[in-house]
């Protein structure tokens, strides 16, 4: 049994690209299969493909590599099971001054940082991404 889905799945991704891996194969849901369409839309990931088999899914990632390094440098968790971390509209976080992106979710949905800040809405900091 996994208490924190989203740090398994964060952890997947981290440990995959530094043993260099081309993909790499997750457990589904449906809050993971949100963070995974962000981190594509974002750059963060080649493709991603999601399997139906009978039970919860799975998500199949191709992992994006720049000159045989990552395109993820660090993926963060922030907010836990046993500590949620929850941000308005107004104290949202900011990356790396701009250039990474926080991945909340909201009442909107599952959007970034920068999305949040234009629908003026607040929510769950679940991971850093840069």
């Amino acid at each position: 049994m996994n208490t924190d889905p989203i740090a398994d799945y964060l952890t997947r991704l981290r440990n995959s690209q530094m043993a260099g891996h081309k993909v790499v194969e997750i457990p589904g849901s449906n809050l993971k299969k949100e963070i995974t369409k962000i981190l594509f839309d974002k750059g963060y990931i080649l493709s991603y493909k999601f399997e139906d088999d009978n039970k919860q899914g799975k998500i199949k990632i191709a992992l994006k590599y720049i000159n045989r390094t990552p395109a993820i440098r660090k993926i963060q968790r922030v907010s836990t099971p046993g500590l949620r971390q929850y941000a308005g509209a107004s104290e949202l976080p900011r990356v790396l001054n701009g250039l990474g992106i926080a991945i909340l979710s909201t009442s909107k949905g599952v959007i970034t940082d920068k999305e949040a800040r234009k629908e003026n809405v607040g929510g769950e900091v679940l991971c850093y991404v840069y």
